[in-house]
């Protein structure tokens, strides 16, 4: 071969699209066995999602045998989320850097211990001092878990089936989580509502040394100390402020200094990104405009969703007077619905239609959800407004969320695959504590509005008035996603697109 050719064959090489490239790679036989590991990956995504609404229904019992307060209750959920969403950037950067097998059985060995010392709890702190021990394991666990993902499966198709899946388990795991709690707290005691998390851990621990491979890039990122602090305390700000707001109210200096204290952390850690040898969080991750709209819509949608599951589930119990297991069930409609859109969406609407398309439709019928559910009162049956509602709302989710769980790793760096998974988590988790935390206080304020202008007699209507009040707030959170995620969203952007495929269908470009 002469030196032209030779130059012309390396110059064809450099210009390969690294899409076109990825779609043609065979699958990694190293990952010959990769569907059972997404098995084990999907174990532990269970169980982290079980393990935030499988608590929540069994609070009640677990108060009666304890005996702790009211204003203890709040944190037994709030102890779990401050570890968890603080210290997600510092698990997907120890996953990048240490391997993501190895944080991936981390965490899950912590996980389960931590389960057992909170299901075995003589006492209330003892209880809180395991759920935040929880979340700082989950925290190491749920970025590799995904990242893993991203690194397995090397042939589009198959990834793109593998979020399908994915997106599935993730979009209904809250939901059966309240089913599994209300089953276990009225037939078996609410202490195997952490117990039930070591059988989880143990299936995934046996199953991911079996067969997860350490993947790390030769490349490893370094961990850069002061990044570490300050994005844990910015984000330890923001939720202990939220979580301070649904029980102090805005304007106590309880809620507002943390929040405050948060914002400006927050600043100076996106200042400190920028100039740091060794981000914790590089820039260019959520700067890009696909990237920055998926995150943007797991935070917007999780919040909506994560206020409505907490009002339906005061609403089945408290207005229509379901037992626990009578709530979960009545979530099932929902929960089967996200695993049907989720699979039709990522086997075949990313086919055929963009991404903008699919999130700001899936935020607009989760929307309108929400506007259903608002028209329920004390005396409307369920199949009347509930059910309808509840389709409605996993429609969207199912598409537009599990969506952009996708979207949010979609052409990142492999070194950088665990960074953009903690992303992703702690969008979700602001997303659902400022969500619950904000819609919660309007609730309150609405409430006690009616039972001023109708007596106390009213109480039951004042309760349920409240609960639209918070409905159609979750709904505006939906749309408001949905206007904004539609002029974020590059027009023509498909999810995983492959070479060679045809354009999709971006039928609502023009509004944008």
């Amino acid at each position: 071969m002469s030196s032209n050719e030779s130059s012309r064959g390396a110059g064809a090489a450099a210009t390969v699209d690294p899409v076109e490239a990825r779609s043609t790679v065979p699958p990694n036989p190293h990952h010959e066995r990769r569907w059972m590991a997404l098995g084990v990956i999907l174990i532990a995504q269970i169980m982290i999602l079980l393990d935030a609404t499988v608590v929540n229904v069994a609070l009640p019992s677990a108060q009666a045998d304890l005996g702790f307060s009211n204003a203890a209750r709040p944190w037994v959920v709030t102890a779990y989320l401050l570890a968890f969403g603080s210290l997600l950037p510092l698990g997907g950067r120890l996953a990048d850097t240490y391997g993501r097998k190895t944080m991936f059985i981390v965490g899950l060995v912590g996980f389960a211990v931590a389960s057992a010392v909170g299901g075995a709890a003589p006492n209330i702190g003892t209880l809180i001092a395991a759920r935040a021990v929880q979340g700082g394991f989950a925290a190491l666990l749920a970025p590799a878990a995904l990242s893993l993902i991203t690194v397995i499966f090397t042939d589009m198709k198959e990834l793109n089936k593998a979020f399908g899946i994915f997106g599935a388990v993730a979009g209904s795991s809250a939901a059966v989580g309240l089913l599994l709690g209300g089953f276990l707290t009225e037939y078996v005691n609410w202490r195997w509502c952490m117990y039930v998390n070591i059988a989880f851990a143990v299936a995934g621990i046996i199953g991911g040394l079996a067969l997860l491979h350490n993947s790390t890039e030769p490349d490893k990122p370094k961990l850069s100390v002061p990044s570490t602090i300050l994005g844990a305390a910015a984000i330890f700000g923001v939720v202990f402020g939220s979580a301070k707001a649904q029980t102090d109210g805005w304007s106590s200096p309880a809620t507002l200094i943390p929040l405050l204290a948060g914002a400006l952390l927050l600043l100076g850690f996106v200042m400190l990104q920028k100039v740091d040898r060794h981000p914790l969080i590089p820039v260019h991750i959520v700067a890009d405009r696909n990237r920055g709209a998926a995150y943007l819509t797991l935070m917007l949608g999780q919040g909506g969703v994560f206020a409505l599951f907490l009002f339906l589930t005061y609403y089945f119990q408290d207005v229509l007077h379901y037992s626990p297991i009578k709530t979960g069930v009545a979530f099932l409609p929902m929960m089967v619905t996200v695993v049907v859109v989720a699979t039709l969406t990522q086997n075949m609407l990313v086919q055929r239609l963009t991404m903008r398309v699919i999130t700001v439709a899936g935020l607009i019928i989760s929307g309108a959800g929400a506007a259903v559910l608002a028209q329920a009162d004390a005396g409307s049956p369920y199949a009347a407004w509930v059910l309808p509602g509840l389709i409605l709302v996993g429609v969207g989710i199912g598409s537009a969320i599990v969506s952009a769980v996708a979207a949010g790793q979609q052409g990142v760096d492999p070194r950088d695959a665990g960074t953009a998974g903690a992303v992703n988590n702690v969008a979700q988790q602001l997303g659902a504590a400022l969500g619950v935390a904000v819609i919660s206080t309007f609730v309150g304020t609405a409430t006690t509005d009616y039972l001023t202008h109708h007596g106390s007699t009213t109480l039951i209507g004042a309760t349920v008035h409240g609960f639209v009040v918070g409905y159609w707030w979750a709904a505006g959170l939906f749309w408001a996603g949905a206007l904004i995620c539609g002029a974020l969203i590059r027009g023509g952007t498909r999810l995983h697109q492959e070479a060679g495929q045809p354009e999709p269908l971006d039928e609502i470009s023009g509004l944008f």
